[in-house]
């Protein structure tokens, strides 16, 4: 069995570096995910699937050294194995995965066609759940075959739980990202390996920047209490405590990072 990873020491602060693989790290959550684990010391590959120009702004955003840039299509299982390898080749080993890439098509049942419908969930699906799954079971089988521990982090979404209507496939493979990761901390533990997720509300990336300015923003914002929406960086803090040593006993754990915004039972 394996033992109780040391806590006293994290990385970043005197530890040991760790190779960190971020998907879909090019702006938004993933971006500021990167840059949090950069700046405490650790090695982060930095994956994009087209955007990679800001790929690249976010590779030379990152605190130290020993940094990539790995490219491919999530929903291209051939793919994915090779981008891992590469993360893997260029870190040195793999320790972190984030799984932060995502797909989000609007598709409102009542206004989409059958065509659009069943290619919107195509798409997200590949992407959300599928590509996940890939990426995790690739590191995840060089960490059992090395004989490593590690740690995956999902980001999900409070859309799992709230309902997305006007993305239904999107929040469907959140909430499957989500029991996926349950599943895989219960496979996982046995070998080291932690397994969690957040789901967090809405944030304040480019991806929605229109919708905040526009005129449902100040509807947006009033969904939490605090009168305002997340920061990438908050998320990003959330995700850097999952994958910490620290957080070996919340395993399994599907936290919510959403400002009080939603309140599960």
């Amino acid at each position: 069995m394996p033992q109780p990873a040391d806590t006293s020491t994290p990385p970043g602060a005197g530890g040991t570096s760790r190779g960190v693989l971020v998907t879909g790290a090019s702006r938004g959550i993933g971006r500021a995910v990167a840059v949090a684990f950069a700046r405490q010391g650790d090695r982060v590959a930095v994956h994009s699937s087209a955007r990679h120009a800001e790929a690249e702004e976010t590779l030379a955003a990152l605190d130290g050294e020993g940094h990539t840039l790995v490219t491919g299509d999530l929903g291209d299982p051939a793919r994915v194995e090779a981008l891992v390898a590469e993360a893997a080749g260029a870190l040195g080993e793999v320790d972190v995965l984030v799984n932060n890439a995502a797909a989000m098509l609007p598709h409102p049942l009542p206004t989409t066609s059958y065509a659009d419908w069943q290619e919107a969930w195509r798409r997200t699906a590949a992407v959300n759940l599928f590509g996940a799954a890939d990426v995790s079971y690739c590191v995840a089988r060089r960490l059992i075959d090395e004989g490593r521990p590690g740690h995956i982090v999902n980001v999900g979404s409070r859309g799992a739980f709230r309902g997305e209507p006007d993305h239904p496939a999107y929040g469907a493979t959140k909430a499957a990202l989500h029991a996926f990761g349950q599943s895989l901390a219960v496979s996982l533990a046995p070998h080291g390996i932690t397994v969690a997720s957040v789901a967090p509300g809405f944030v304040a990336t480019e991806r929605v920047s229109g919708r905040l300015r526009g005129a449902e923003g100040e509807g947006i914002r009033a969904q939490s209490p605090f009168g305002r929406v997340a920061e990438p960086e908050e998320i990003a803090s959330a995700v850097l405590y999952l994958a910490s040593p620290a957080a070996r006993w919340s395993s399994g754990a599907v936290l919510d990072v959403n400002g009080a915004s939603y309140l599960r039972t």
